[in-house]
């Protein structure tokens, strides 16, 4: 027979009771816990990401930009004339001096006119030698009748001086004096005047034929442009160098100022290259410069910088001064680097994917202790083409991963496997 005990009840409620209490106790502090646990951090492959360490010491800032070497001189060889591409005598690549036919026009109305220019000519030189034969004909006349009046007054004269004698004399009357007398004088100023008519007449020939021969002239210098160009329809290189560019083709017709090609000296080349705007702030006329032809480098120095911006870029020209490297010609896509300042004693790590200078930026700085890396803030100085310089955030020996990490923007710890 059972025998019941005294307080047994009471003791099962007690124990339900604190039971009880301890599950309401534990589940807060148990939330609690959790709550301040971190989440799991995403795994990264480390080798699929970049990570470099902080230094001290100089860096060189550099920018880059890329660009192609063109011609330092360029000569555009226009059309000057109408004209129909006739006959193309040399091909693009080929090496010319200034006498060298690159190609060939023409215009019949061109060659018409200079033929009639010459013509011309030739009828203004025949009426010359006409008028100066006229000319001198008359001018012979002139002196004919010069010779004759003076004639006519030498015998006048004496006639006058003789009957002036007989007069003295009483052998003749003083009226045929007086009458010889006056046609002494009628007959000297004739004469008088027939000389001066003869020495003006010398002058209007000489006039005359001045005015004639400034005619030809005229006309040889018309013959001489139209002739000249009808020469210039054959098209030449006017320098020496290297054929670069002709597209026309054989009977395509050209107006005046079109483009016929393009002769080039490839053994004085610069390069163009296109800096970002950001960085070309900095550049300036005479700095050192390193071209890569991607079949050797050529040192070089900044002799222009555009002033405008085209694109998001600003054109830098570089004078190459050492020697060109093989397979240099004009057009060669290049890869320039500026060198801007020497910078001594600064804190510089690799330059991240989007670090900008003078700049906020966050990196993702690495813990060896425990493999994972931790989100901060960095400010950035002054940029270079490879490295920039740390101003706030991190100090030497610590590593950093530079890569895109934005797939990682929701995270601020990753760890490296």
């Amino acid at each position: 027979m059972d025998v019941p005990r005294k307080g047994a009840k009471r003791a099962r409620i007690i124990k339900r009771s604190i039971a009880i209490i301890a599950v309401l106790i534990a589940i807060p502090l148990i939330t609690v816990g959790l709550n301040r646990l971190k989440p799991a951090a995403p795994n990264v492959e480390r080798s699929s990401v970049w990570v470099d360490t902080v230094k001290r010491g100089p860096m060189l800032r550099q920018v880059r930009g890329l660009g192609t070497l063109v011609p330092e001189e360029i000569l555009w060889i226009p059309a000057v004339q109408d004209g129909r591409v006739e006959k193309l005598q040399l091909r693009p690549g080929a090496q010319v001096n200034k006498n060298s036919i690159i190609m060939e026009l023409s215009n019949p109305e061109l060659a018409l006119a200079m033929n009639d220019a010459e013509w011309q000519v030739k009828i203004a030189e025949a009426t010359l030698a006409d008028l100066k034969v006229k000319l001198e004909t008359s001018q012979l006349e002139q002196r004919a009748r010069t010779a004759q009046l003076e004639s006519e007054f030498t015998k006048a004269r004496l006639q006058y001086d003789r009957d002036d004698k007989l007069s003295q004399e009483g052998l003749t009357s003083e009226l045929t004096v007086q009458l010889s007398k006056a046609s002494a004088e009628e007959l000297k100023k004739r004469f008088e005047i027939e000389q001066k008519r003869l020495a003006i007449s010398g002058d209007s020939i000489e006039a005359q034929l001045a005015s004639q021969r400034v005619q030809i002239e005229k006309l040889k210098a018309a013959y001489q442009l139209k002739k000249e160009q009808v020469e210039g329809l054959k098209i030449r290189a006017g320098t020496d160098g290297v054929l670069q560019e002709m597209t026309l083709q054989v009977g395509q017709r050209v107006t005046p100022g079109t483009i016929l090609a393009k002769v080039a000296q490839p053994q004085k080349l610069k390069a163009e290259l296109k800096i970002a705007e950001t960085q070309a702030k900095d550049i300036l006329i005479g700095q050192l410069a390193v071209i890569d032809t991607r079949n050797g480098t050529v040192d070089g120095r900044v002799s222009r910088i555009d002033p405008a911006v085209v694109n998001g870029t600003v054109t830098v020209d570089v004078r190459l001064e050492g020697k060109l490297p093989d397979g240099a010609r004009p057009d060669l896509s290049v890869d320039g680097t500026v060198e801007i300042e020497r910078l001594n004693e600064v804190v510089y790590v690799g330059r991240p994917v989007f670090g900008q200078a003078n700049s906020l930026v966050t990196l993702f700085k690495l813990d060896p202790a425990t493999k994972e890396a931790n989100r901060m803030q960095v400010k950035l100085g002054r940029s270079s083409v490879n490295t920039i310089e740390i101003l706030e955030g991190l100090s030497v020996g610590d590593q950093v991963i530079l890569s895109d990490m934005s797939a990682w923007d929701a995270h601020n710890r990753i760890k490296l496997n």
